[in-house]
């Protein structure tokens, strides 16, 4: 088990406060303040979500207040909501059993639901919650809680050929991002330890740039790359592009990471595509593993990270700077996040806008076939590739997004057009999703759903044809929205946003945040 200064790790969680815990038969007992977290099951199986996947419960001391599972309400609609709590968001908490001890009282916090608060509650008042049985929700228990990891731990390093400043400044005009007086830099691909989508000890990897300085304290960027299909073009790999624009911000004094993310790189198993609460964890996980090598260098990492991120890595940018922000990854904060062109609304925009034409229908027949094939190995979407995918595409599009074929493959495997793509069914149930469908689109567009207390820009243009505008738009309009600033980028096209922003973004962050 590993100390991280009162935090804890629980059943693929972490348990914020002193002492030690055990695994017991499924369930973390507390040896200094003993208290129980119930068997969390399959993908964190209750009534209301029987899919749910993220890296387990947290509990957390919170001052006499007890967050428990609440049903449709809305955030905060319960009773004795504190004024000064910085509550999760409504979508990253499920039903959860809990017993406390004569005066300690905890809140846990499993991504995937909505959340009431309550007072002090007695133990008396628990007992029969925690004998509610898992099976009583009626769903096969396929995914069982795991063991402790520990998160962030580097398992290798491989060093990539450094660059000179001279040397950085040719790289990055070749790919078109001119920085004057470009440092020298020294980059890494790290293989760490973090959790898969249903809370089990992984690997994944991830690109670490360190810019040639005598600081001994470095501020890091967490830069998120786009859609990707193929294993090897993640950015520790053949993608080259990803690698550059990491380099852009080390070679303006930052420590750049750039995650790979889980099933990419050389992370085993599939990638799951767009799925915000593992996108923040590899990501968040790569931060500790940064912060490890440079320890090995006698040097420390800021506190306080600027998040940024392009298209997926849009979404994946915001999961990181959200949980950041709710203190969950340890020794590090939030100072400030610019997200580009993410696809922040699956439920309210993306997905309506792939079926309706808003999106290109070519590459809304590779997104929805990408996202759909990948949230079924979390919250089974069907049981059969047939429900979901008219014939003959139903018998290859698994086997399509193994992480071995390019983007040129798929889309020869693949119709022209979504309509082609799903059966009638599917393509109702994307419209009106309900169900398992509907937890995997809000279990990711609780992106927005929380309130940054930082900077925040979105950048995004009119005319995106693959990720339409309206999802900043729609992001602008929720919680999130209080603190940031929408950034129109005219006529650019999908691509070319984020060969716009970036500049800017690193602009704002040296103006707002120097690098040392």
């Amino acid at each position: 088990m590993r100390e991280e200064k009162g935090r804890r790790s629980v059943v693929a969680g972490r348990l914020r406060r002193g002492g030690s815990d055990q695994v017991v038969g499924g369930m973390t007992q507390c040896e200094q303040a003993p208290h129980h977290i119930s068997p969390l099951g399959r993908r964190y199986d209750f009534c209301i979500h029987d899919d749910v996947i993220a890296p387990g419960a947290e509990v957390v001391s919170r001052r006499g207040q007890f967050a428990e599972y609440a049903g449709p309400e809305e955030p905060g609609s319960g009773p004795d909501v504190p004024d000064d709590d910085r509550r999760p968001s409504r979508h990253r908490l499920i039903r959860s059993c809990i017993a406390s001890v004569a005066s300690t009282s905890l809140s846990i916090y499993p991504p995937g639901g909505k959340t009431v608060y309550a007072g002090r509650v007695l133990l008396t008042l628990l007992a029969a919650v925690l004998m509610v049985p898992v099976a009583a929700c009626g769903s096969p228990d396929h995914r069982q809680a795991t063991a402790p990891v520990d998160r962030g731990e580097i398992v290798s390093v491989t060093p990539m050929p450094a660059m000179n400043g001279p040397e950085t400044s040719a790289y990055l005009d070749k790919w078109k991002y001119p920085l004057p007086q470009a440092g020298g830099v020294r980059r890494y691909s790290v293989e760490y330890r973090t959790v898969a989508a249903d809370g089990a000890p992984t690997t994944a990897s991830g690109l670490v740039v360190v810019p040639d300085s005598e600081n001994p304290r470095l501020r890091a960027v967490s830069y998120a790359h786009g859609t990707i299909v193929r294993r090897d073009e993640a950015p520790t790999a053949a993608g080259e592009t990803d690698r550059a624009r990491a380099t852009l911000f080390a070679a303006a004094g930052y420590l750049a990471v750039a995650p790979d993310y889980l099933g990419l790189g050389t992370g085993p198993g599939p990638h799951p595509y767009a799925h915000a609460p593992s996108e923040g964890t590899a990501s968040a996980d790569l931060l500790l593993a940064a912060r490890e090598l440079l320890a090995r260098q006698d040097r420390d990492l800021h506190p306080e990270v600027l998040v940024t991120g392009f298209s997926q890595g849009g979404q994946a940018a915001l999961a990181l700077a959200r949980d950041l922000r709710e203190g969950e990854v340890d020794g590090f904060g939030l100072r400030a996040v610019a997200a580009v062109s993410g696809p922040y609304a699956v439920q309210e925009v993306q997905a309506p806008a792939a079926l309706d034409g808003r999106v290109d229908p070519r590459q809304a027949v590779v997104y929805l076939a990408y996202w759909i094939t990948a949230m079924n190995r979390i919250y089974h979407l069907y049981d059969q590739s047939t429900e979901a995918f008219r014939q003959p595409y139903a018998q290859r599009v698994e086997e399509l997004f193994d992480g071995r074929h390019d983007l040129l493959r798929i889309s020869a495997g693949l119709p022209r057009t979504p309509q082609e793509l799903l059966t009638p069914e599917f393509r109702a149930l994307a419209l009106d999703p309900t169900g398992a469908a509907l937890r995997a689109m809000t279990d990711s567009d609780a992106v927005c759903d929380w309130r940054s207390g930082v900077p925040v820009r979105l950048y995004a243009a009119p005319g995106d044809r693959s990720v339409p505008f309206e999802n900043s738009q729609r992001c602008m309009k929720s919680e999130l929205g209080a603190d940031a600033e929408l950034i129109e980028l005219g006529d650019s096209d999908h691509g070319g946003t984020v060969r716009v922003a970036l500049p800017q973004i690193l602009e704002w962050f040296r103006n707002t945040t120097p690098p040392a």
